[in-house]
């Protein structure tokens, strides 16, 4: 089975949804930057000079403008590139496409994909390292992915840009130089449908996106203490595989969330919560959180680290909900 680069599964999706339906049109500057895979989408932009744009820095321009193109029948992807400057097209996202289908009584569709990077990225600072995943979970009418390696990247792409609902597509920067195996006759993956890519006994780790990387990291540290963890990735959080995380819970007993959204009100509190009313009595110890302090992202590497949820800090709060103490 050949391997990928996460990065070059983003061009190859992007390569293969404009290949297979005419409708498609990537609108952004971003694609361009996936370097070194830039002279890629720039042969897609050759190829199809109609179809590739590459607008002005106005996020609430362009994204209104892939939305109408979506009502008007064409099957935009967006690109916002920093999560953070969805903030500037949220009027758009969640006021508009989230809420078309709705408001026309089923009538109007926007099948549209925005895509973002989100989180701690190394320097990217307070308004360059925003994980809105929740704030977006919040709006009911748009579906959310959240792909962690280069397989899943582009099974859950190529259903997205088929689907006739608003998607998100969040990516992490710290996954393109991620390498993973990738059939050659890859299937649209659908959405709802978790994955286990460790199996473990005494503890669940739910992570989504780069989180997931971290984790299969730590596990491994772990199993060497003793520990078998369970490492639970949604795929997508809308919608959300609730059966998949309480089945892994009933197994465990024990659940950790490991989350890069801040701590209140993030992913990782609805994960928590949805587990708590429902799989409590499975539960042999308290869930535990672990994500993003609830401070503005600092530029510096040192307190980059101090905010955001760290190998070793998974390592420690898997001890804890263990009852297992480092170096036992």
């Amino acid at each position: 089975m050949p391997r990928m680069l996460y990065a070059e599964a983003v061009v190859e999706v992007l390569r293969r949804s404009v290949e297979g339906d005419d409708r498609v049109h990537l609108m952004g500057q971003y694609f361009l930057g996936l370097t070194p895979h830039r002279t890629m989408v720039g042969d897609l932009y050759r190829q199809y000079p109609d179809r590739v744009y590459f607008p002005p820095i106005a996020e609430l321009g362009y994204v209104g403008a892939g939305i109408g193109a979506a009502i008007a029948g064409l099957r935009p992807i967006v690109d916002c590139a920093t999560a953070s400057f969805t903030f500037q097209a949220f009027a758009q996202i969640l006021n508009e496409a989230a809420n078309i289908h709705y408001m026309s009584g089923g009538q109007t569709s926007v099948p549209m994909v925005i895509h973002y990077n989100h989180g701690v990225r190394g320097g990217g600072a307070a308004q360059h390292s925003h994980s809105p995943q929740a704030m977006m979970w919040n709006t009911p009418g748009l579906e959310i992915v959240t792909p962690s390696n280069p397989a899943d990247l582009i099974g859950l792409v190529l259903t997205a840009v088929a689907s006739d609902n608003p998607t998100i597509w969040v990516d992490h920067v710290r996954l393109f130089d991620i390498e993973g195996e990738v059939p050659e006759n890859i299937e649209p993956i659908p959405f709802g449908r978790a994955s286990i890519p460790r199996e473990g006994t005494d503890l669940t780790i739910f992570a989504s996106s780069w989180m997931v990387r971290r984790s299969l990291e730590a596990s491994e540290l772990l199993a060497s203490e003793g520990i078998s963890v369970e490492v639970v990735d949604p795929r997508t959080l809308v919608p959300l595989d609730e059966e998949a995380i309480l089945r892994s819970v009933a197994k465990t007993g024990r659940l950790l969330v490991v989350d890069e959204c801040h701590l209140r009100c993030g992913v990782g509190a609805e994960i928590a919560a949805t587990v708590a009313e429902h799989a409590y009595g499975d539960l042999l110890a308290p869930i535990r959180r672990l994500a993003t302090l609830d401070v503005p992202v600092p530029f510096s590497p040192p307190l980059e680290q101090y905010v955001e949820p760290t190998t070793a800090k998974i390592l420690a709060a898997a001890r804890s909900v263990t009852g297992v103490q480092s170096g036992a």
